[in-house]
């Protein structure tokens, strides 16, 4: 899974990238600040362990994730690759800055209780849940828009992708899952994942909806640059294409079809890198209900 990709520098594509990385970071931070943090809940990541040690030793979420995160982007970069680029390491340091900038001019909430605090937004926990889910959605979208990732567990994820053959989807459930599953052992209320299990459901329809399309994608691409696309879904993405001849109807020419199917994060990195080697190239993407085979779900499921 790549996320390194480049804009012009000042360009409109700059900016528009770099503002949407920006924006993510912030509305990310605000969602855990004021609807995620005073809670009790850890909706998997870093920052949702950082969470329950906040509440269990009042130790900052925002220096405990990043302490975290640091060491995970090193180990990321020498087990996977440089496959996380500049965005990724920008948006490691401003949710953290941005987090630290909320609890200083709104306050720090206190956990008084499992779920109750000092400075609730909401008094009900599932109204806090769904709009958590909703801003952590719209936040963590506009980092992906940006074709950047938030790093944290999504390393841990990528790790355990890489050395335990497990999906993609399966390794970030699995790792989540334990991370949201800390707050039963540290508060010993059962509600708090539950309601965590909420904000990820919304979460990734939000962020769905932000991209535009279904979590899987099937692309084909008609390009006359057909090795440097190539190397980029291989090399760079780690998957699979064919290659189907074909014969254009307008001038009887032979092409050929590149086909292939990517989770839609690594979809919007190809997209961008194609645009950049071959701006005439012409590209259908179709949305996949199901994908079964290597990479995906196994297809004896």
């Amino acid at each position: 899974m790549s996320f390194v990709t480049k804009e012009k520098l000042f360009s409109k594509n700059f900016f528009v990238t770099y503002g949407l990385l920006v924006g993510g970071c912030f509305v990310f931070a605000l969602g855990a600040v004021l609807l995620v943090e005073p809670y009790g809940f850890a909706p998997g990541g870093t920052y949702g362990l950082a969470m329950v040690f906040h509440h269990l030793w009042g130790w900052r979420t925002e220096t405990t994730a990043l302490c975290m995160d640091i060491p995970l982007l090193i180990i990321g970069i020498l087990v996977i690759g440089k496959k996380f680029g500049v965005k990724t390491m920008l948006c490691t340091f401003l949710i953290p800055l941005f987090m630290w900038i909320l609890h200083n001019t709104h306050g720090y909430d206190s956990l008084i209780e499992p779920g109750i605090s000092n400075m609730n937004l909401f008094k009900n926990q599932l109204l806090a849940a769904i709009f958590g889910g909703i801003i952590y959605g719209i936040g963590l979208g506009m980092v992906f828009k940006s074709r950047a990732t938030s790093g944290g567990s999504d390393i841990i994820s990528m790790i355990v992708n890489k050395y335990f053959h497990i999906s993609m989807g399966t390794a970030v459930v699995i790792v989540d899952g334990v991370i949201t599953l800390s707050t039963v052992i540290a508060f010993g209320d059962w509600k708090l994942p539950m309601y965590s299990w909420i904000i990820i459901f919304i979460e990734s329809k939000i962020i769905d909806l932000i991209i535009d399309g279904s979590s899987v994608k099937t692309m084909m691409i008609v390009s006359e640059k057909l090795e440097p696309i190539k190397e980029i879904i291989i090399k760079d993405l780690g998957r699979g294409a064919t290659l189907i001849p074909a014969i254009g109807m307008y001038k009887g020419e032979q092409r050929n079809i590149i086909y292939t199917t990517m989770t839609r994060r690594e979809m919007v990195t190809l997209r961008y890198k194609i645009a950049e080697i071959d701006p005439r190239a012409f590209i259908n993407v179709i949305e996949s209900s199901e994908i079964l085979g290597e990479g995906f779900k196994n297809i004896k499921e």
